[in-house]
């Protein structure tokens, strides 16, 4: 564990800090102590704090002292440690300061020195609770001794004890019978009073803490709502262990520095914390196999795998809050350019466009450029100008609001190189067509942005599941090779329309180059790139249909859908490859029946070892079978 000063400021909040500065919380003694620790604080009005800043910091340094000081317009509070010397030369300057000519501080001793470094620091409060109407240099709640407490408790004195500090410090230990605020931080202080019971309001209070610092704020707060009869125990829990012993007190009480908690005789206790998430651990959880310092600690324990799903679990939620409304649903202007190729070079502009996208027809292409929506370097072009090879025309779309799509991207796995996910559907990947906001492309870059992400392959918009992303340019070139030389493992689940008669067969038709049909299909074409899909009859179902495993050897466009359809079994919701093509669209709408693909397993080699892994999607509601058997 590190020293106390650099565990105290690195690990608490920072409230829990001023308590540990100012209170009579900290108290080191050694039998050849060679430091001097000196703690105090006093709400004060204070001005000028950077120029009090300028003066006490490079003093401080020259003194050889190092802790902190924190300054605010409320008071000071500090934490030092040095020599005798320089401790007192410290305190005298101080003193000769008109705000801190009363200045009084606690003393420990210690053989080490505690703090890593000096620091001056200005903050709004040295107690931080956030209601600047409390303001302890004028008033504070009346204090107890603690012997008077004690003799209240003896009787049996009708009083409500009300422990103020944070929740991981009752845990250790309080008194017997007192009702905890329940926060855990102390800026949440005021929102707890509100919940108290209206009873409470006349009935006597007695405020506790650790040193009784915190009371100093809470006491006035609690009397502004209406709480006539409250007390603050003197000198804090502390301060009654010193005087009365643990009477009334069950338990230990938790202090902030490296003794974690003390018993009533004031003795460190064997309670310590955890390193990694500074929960509290008594004897028992330090004896838990799941107790592994610095790591880990009963409380805070996760395999692995349970450390990667809580990760993934967190950039789901990144990518719905990211895409949530969805980016496309509010209308903007859609430019979506086209590069002109040299085989349309010196070509009139609209035969430029119907080349690239026919489907959309001459007439559509002829108003967009009688309307000034074709462009070249923002100038509009007319239907019959001639591009040039090399251009970069842009097609401005006014106020576009693209079709809804499904945004509950499921992130499977992370690593330094990639991403996997479960794509689902329908969702094109990149910019096309209707879509350009609403892609999976872009909700990555806007959940994702602090990785370039690119793809390796494809899934169509209608297709659900697992899908690899590259982190890098260097990832993606090590691992593209892997899908075009048909190396990767793929297999997806069809349900298809239709009982295949044989249990495995093979389909190695040819696929045209380019799309067939408006709606972008492609066709079984000898002149086509050479393709094979290997097929396994999982199950046939009594309403006709049949559950198929696919194994693309080959990996090209629409290959799986096309090569099913072609042998009379096209997929359960896939318009584009059936008999009936009058709704077909390589993009569902979002509250239609699904297209039954799913790309279920995928194995690749790991670019840093070359050693194959396996990711897996889990299959969807459809290909369970339910109500078809």
């Amino acid at each position: 564990m590190p020293e106390n000063g650099s565990f105290v400021k690195q690990h608490y909040p920072s409230e829990c800090f001023d308590c540990f500065l100012f209170s009579d919380d900290f108290d080191i003694a050694s039998m050849n102590s060679t430091f001097v620790n000196i703690a105090g604080y006093k709400f004060v009005t204070l001005v000028g704090l950077p120029d009090l800043k300028a003066r006490l910091l490079p003093r401080c340094r020259e003194l050889e002292l190092k802790g902190t000081i924190l300054l605010s317009n409320e008071g000071i509070n500090l934490f030092l440690a040095g020599s005798r010397r320089s401790v007192d030369d410290f305190l005298v300057e101080l003193r000769q300061l008109e705000p801190f000519r009363d200045f009084e501080i606690k003393e420990s001793l210690s053989d080490h020195q505690p703090f890593n470094r000096m620091l001056v620091r200005l903050k709004k409060e040295i107690i931080s609770m956030g209601v600047p109407t409390i303001v302890p240099e004028r008033r504070t709640s009346p204090k107890l001794k603690a012997t008077e407490l004690k003799q209240w408790l003896d009787e049996g004195k009708p009083v409500t004890l009300l422990d103020v500090r944070n929740d991981y410090e009752i845990e250790v230990g309080t008194f017997e019978n007192a009702t905890p605020i329940g926060i855990d931080h102390f800026r949440k202080f005021p929102d707890a009073v509100n919940r108290l019971p209206a009873e409470m309001k006349d009935a006597p209070v007695v405020m506790f803490c650790t040193g009784g610092i915190r009371c100093e704020k809470a006491g006035p707060l609690m009397e502004e709502q209406g709480f006539e009869n409250v007390f603050q125990l003197d000198g804090g829990i502390l301060k009654y262990f010193e005087e009365c012993g643990g009477d009334h007190y069950a338990g230990e009480c938790f202090v902030f520095d490296q003794r974690v908690a003390v018993d009533p005789e004031l003795q460190e206790t064997e309670t310590t914390q955890c390193y990694a998430c500074q929960a509290v651990l008594s004897i028992d959880d330090q004896r838990s196999p799941y107790y592994q310092p610095p790591n880990t600690c009963p409380k805070c324990y996760l395999t692995l795998d349970q450390q990667e799903s809580m990760r993934l679990a967190d950039l789901n939620e990144q990518l719905i809050a990211a895409t949530t409304p969805l980016p496309g649903s509010q209308p903007y202007d859609n430019v979506r350019p086209m590069n002109v190729p040299l085989r349309f070079d010196n070509q009139p502009v609209i035969e430029f466009l119907l080349g690239m996208h026919t489907q959309l027809g001459r007439d559509f292409w002829q108003q967009s450029c009688d309307e000034g929506r074709v462009r070249y370097k923002q100038r509009p072009l007319s239907a019959d100008e001639p591009v040039r090879s090399g251009w970069r025309v842009e097609h401005w779309v006014p106020q576009t609001v693209e079709p809804d799509v499904n945004n509950k991207v499921k992130f499977l796995y992370e690593d330094d190189a990639i991403l996997v996910i479960d794509k689902p559907a329908p969702l094109p990947m990149h910019p096309s067509g209707r879509f350009n906001r609403n892609t999976l492309v872009n909700f990555l870059k806007l959940a994702y942005p602090a990785a370039q992400l690119r793809t390796v392959h494809r899934l169509d918009a209608n297709t659900t599941g697992v899908l690899v992303l590259a982190k890098t340019r260097a990832i993606a070139a090590a691992l593209s090779p892997q899908f075009v030389n048909g190396e990767v493992k793929k297999i997806y689940l069809a349900k298809v329309n239709g009982h295949p008669a044989k249990d495995r067969f093979i389909c190695d038709r040819s696929i045209s180059t380019k799309a067939a049909s408006a709606a972008g299909a492609r066709a079984v074409d000898e002149a086509g790139l050479p393709s094979e899909t290997r097929f396994t009859t999982l199950d046939r179902y009594k309403d006709g249909t049949s559950l198929i495993e696919c194994q693309p050897i080959t990996g090209r466009t629409n290959q799986i859908r096309l090569h099913l359809g072609h042998l009379g079994f096209p997929i359960v919701g896939d318009t584009v490859y059936s008999a009936d093509q009058s709704e077909a669209t390589q993009t569902r709408a979002v509250d239609s029946p699904p297209m039954c693909l799913h790309a279920w397993r995928l194995t690749i080699r790991q670019p840093s070892s070359d050693e194959p892994i396996t990711f897996e999607a889990s299959p969807p509601e459809w290909a369970n079978g339910k109500n078809t058997r």
